[in-house]
């Protein structure tokens, strides 16, 4: 559809340049995005400045006030116009020195967008100076104001009101505040744990209230310190330090590289990871950190790797990360996002093989390992006993556990089907797994039962060609030509147990057939013509098909061929033809128009269709529309079939009251707690202590209560005195955690952790109304009306499906 503009006698608009301030606010915006952003500049640049000591004090959580101080070199009075103005920097001079540089900032942005989008002023003492000075600035960068202010040496930056010159950013920025304000915790984090030397803590102050420390380390020299102070002993004892070797030949073939060419000790990996224990590790991906010549970053086939790797060994959960990769400055591009957390780097397949061989070797040590009495798989001379239904024991390598599994099979076609049907699908790059695949794959292939196999076992009787010493073996051509396939006796595999032979069908394992066969003999009899011959057209005994030399075949197939040929009239009318397309124009004219009207409810009853007719029942059904469906009567004692309308829904009666019980206990249950002899320290983390405190009402309608020391040490803080309990149901501090993991992303909305929804929806099963129970009109109508009341009608805990679409009345009387 094109929309024309009305005629205008006014000349187009001239291309100018944009004024500098409209730019500086648009580049500003690019620059700085969230909170965590604006205190990751402030904090690389006093990291850059030499600081041992970083203290982030924010207020509101950073909607009024972000204030970060160091005790770095300073600022020298030369540099004070230049400070905050676009572009200006002391790190680099020109583009070449760009793969050169080693600092966090190069850019000369950070405190120029930052002007742009806040009210900024710096107090700062340089180590040439006795007194410091205050300088405020405009929002285009401009000093406006300078002063003394006494201060050591160091710097302070605040920011105050950010965000407030972009007024639909600001008010997304004050609506989205906790979650901006744990994604700035989590980048904080990563500095916290790469900046050995340096002590950076971070407290914030809501209202008139006590400032709570939030984050702090000790100045440790060493990465371990840093992440114990951080998350407390209990993680560290979890981690293995990352054990860096060298990629081992498979895993060179599997990225494709090339031994000779690989440069040598390029890269540098140091850091350390969770054990490959069931528990110990994370039910998310929210304590990652991977960093490129300490610059914290966001590489995503390296996260990948290390995920799927840990998941070889524990299936359910995902580790602690924190990996620092050194490698040449030349070898990284790290100026292609603004915010530097994307980088590009040369020889990242060399990196990920590193990485795979490492973490494997490293799993691979701590794994209990069984020994088990393997036999190799006997070559081609004896497969024919395993083949023969016999009971062995084969050794096979899981591609999701990568461990050492014990299979009995009793017919060895069974372990052609767990190799190619993909239930046991071993790794390509394991030799052990190479060893066993090769006979096993050649069993399948040189048999029409495996063959069979490979295919899906699906049996196609149709040789591929004819084997057979010479071309003599053709009968002459007859009025209904045939060709004799001739029995062969396998060597290998001997007489069928029907008394018939097999022939290899697979082209690219038989020899020449007008040369000699190596798959076995032909028997005597191999002329003589059989009633299970198979029916060919006389057309495939051509040389083509036998693939044979002239001066072999050309003997053998000079016999005449008869070919029945029959001469059947058309009849053609132009008429009929003209109906029929005018016909089926009407038919399609008709689909469509349906499609149009109806194809709100195009999801059939299908398992595989689930997620799609979810989609539709919650684009096109409110919760006022249950009350208004009529119930027309239940189905096989188990379904409530209603009319909204012209549509006919079906409702699972267990499944819908299953979901309402549900729900109601979610929302309105308070579990009770059984009270602790004595009170359990957590040894929870700054951040999710903090958590905890905001969030304390929705701990205790969970059941649990805690002891809270305000005055206590950051970890010390809180203490658990209460555990919720119910019949068989028991919960502890790993319950905690992840509660506190779900209101880190959601904060104040009411949540349970996974164990206590299983014991919901356990409860809600038992009380629904069961499938096979008579119900009346106004049970039925209460039911429905129910689904109206709930958030999510659509499936029940365990995943059944609620409601389903049946059909239009429209379309059907139309039919």
């Amino acid at each position: 559809i094109y929309v024309f503009a009305p005629c205008s006698s006014e000349p187009a608009g001239a291309i100018k340049a944009i004024d500098k301030h409209s730019v500086h606010q648009i580049c500003s915006g690019q620059v700085v995005l969230t909170l965590a952003t604006a205190v990751k500049e402030l904090v690389e640049n006093s990291i850059d400045a030499g600081a041992t000591n970083i203290d982030v004090k924010l207020k509101e959580s950073g909607t009024e006030l972000v204030e970060v101080s160091d005790n770095g070199k300073g600022v020298e009075e030369s540099n004070f116009e230049g400070l905050t103005l676009k572009h200006h920097t002391s790190k680099l001079r020109d583009f070449s020195e760009l793969i050169h540089v080693e600092t966090f900032g190069f850019r000369g942005e950070a405190l120029s967008s930052l002007c742009a989008l806040s009210d900024l002023s710096v107090v700062t003492c340089h180590e040439s100076t006795q007194v410091g000075t205050k300088l405020v600035f405009d929002h285009k960068g401009h000093m406006v104001q300078q002063s003394p202010h006494p201060r050591q040496q160091g710097t302070t930056v605040s920011l105050q009101q950010l965000f407030y010159t972009l007024p639909v950013r600001h008010k997304e920025f004050q609506r989205n505040i906790k979650k901006e304000y744990s994604k700035m915790i989590h980048v904080l984090q990563s500095y916290c744990i790469i900046s050995t030397g340096v002590r950076i803590t971070c407290s914030n102050q809501n209202g008139q209230g006590k400032r709570n420390t939030v984050l702090s380390t000790s100045g440790s020299q060493n990465m371990r310190d840093n992440i114990g102070a951080i998350f407390g002993p209990k993680q560290l004892q979890s981690l293995l330090p990352f054990q860096q070797v060298s990629p081992t030949e498979n895993i060179i073939e599997e990225y494709g590289l090339n031994d000779a060419d690989l440069p040598k000790q390029l890269f540098t990996i140091s850091g350390f990871v969770s054990r490959g224990d069931h528990g110990v590790g994370r039910s998310s991906t929210d304590r990652q950190f991977f960093f490129i010549n300490n610059r914290p970053c966001d590489p995503l086939k390296v996260t990948k790797l290390v995920n799927e790797v840990y998941h070889m060994y524990n299936r359910h959960q995902y580790p602690f990360v924190a990996l620092n990769i050194a490698v040449a400055s030349e070898c990284v591009d790290v100026n292609v996002t603004p915010d530097k957390r994307q980088i590009f780097l040369q020889e990242e397949k060399l990196l990920l093989a590193i990485l795979k061989t490492s973490l494997v070797s490293m799993y691979e040590a701590g794994v209990n390992k069984i020994s088990l009495n393997y036999t190799p798989m006997p070559g081609s001379s004896k497969i024919s006993s395993l083949y023969s239904c016999c009971i062995s024991t084969v050794k096979l390598y899981s591609d999701v556990t990568d461990s050492v599994e014990m299979f009995p099979l009793q017919c060895f076609s069974k372990t052609l089907q767990s190799f190619f049907k993909g239930s046991a699908k071993p790794p390509a790059s394991n030799p052990n797994v190479r060893s066993l695949l090769k006979p096993a794959k050649e069993l399948a292939e040189c048999s029409p039962v495996g063959k069979s196999v490979l295919d899906g076992f699906r049996y196609r009787a149709m040789p591929s060609t004819v084997p057979n010493s010479s071309c003599s073996g053709l009968e002459p051509a007859s009025p209904e030509p045939m060709i004799d396939i001739p029995n062969v006796k396998d060597e290998t595999f001997g007489e069928r147990a029907d008394n018939s032979r097999t022939v290899p069908e697979d082209p690219e394992l038989l020899t020449d057939p007008c040369t000699s066969n190596q798959d076995g003999p032909v028997s005597p009899d191999a002329k003589r013509p059989r009633k299970e011959n198979l029916q060919f057209p006389a057309e495939l005994k051509t040389k083509t098909f036998l693939n044979c030399p002239d001066d072999a075949c050309s003997s053998n197939l000079d016999a005449p061929v008869s070919l029945q040929r029959r001469i059947v009239p058309l009849q053609f009318s132009l008429q009929e033809l003209e109906g029929k397309i005018r016909r089926m124009k009407d038919r399609d004219k008709h689909k469509a128009s349906e499609e149009l009207h109806y194809r709100r409810f195009r999801a059939k009853i299908n398992p595989g269709e689930n997620q799609s007719a979810e989609e539709e029942l919650r684009k096109e059904i409110s919760k006022d529309m249950f009350r208004e469906m009529n119930i027309i009567g239940q189905f096989n004692l188990g379904f409530i079939i209603t009319k909204l309308n012209s549509d006919i829904f079906m409702i699972d009666q267990h499944a819908t009251d299953e979901k309402y019980n549900f729900e109601m206990l979610q929302q309105h249950t308070v579990l009770q707690g059984q009270k602790l002899i004595v009170p359990q320290k957590l040894h929870l983390p700054a951040v999710s202590e903090n958590i905890l405190l905001e969030n304390i009402e929705i701990f205790r309608k969970n059941g649990f209560e805690f002891l809270v020391d305000e005055d206590a040490q950051v970890m010390e803080r809180v203490k658990l005195v209460s555990l919720p309990t119910s019949k068989n149901w028991t919960f502890g501090p790993a319950d905690i955690e992840e509660l506190i993991f779900m209101l880190s992303d959601s904060p104040g909305v009411m949540c349970r952790p996974s164990r206590v929804r299983q014991m919901f929806a356990s409860r809600a099963c038992r009380k629904s109304v069961m499938i096979g129970t008579a119900l009346s009109v106004s049970e039925m109508k209460k039911l429905v009306v129910h689904m109206g009341e709930i958030e999510h009608p659509w499936n029940c805990p365990h995943g059944r499906p609620t409601m389903r679409h049946l059909a239009n009345l429209d379309i059907i009387s139309q039919d």
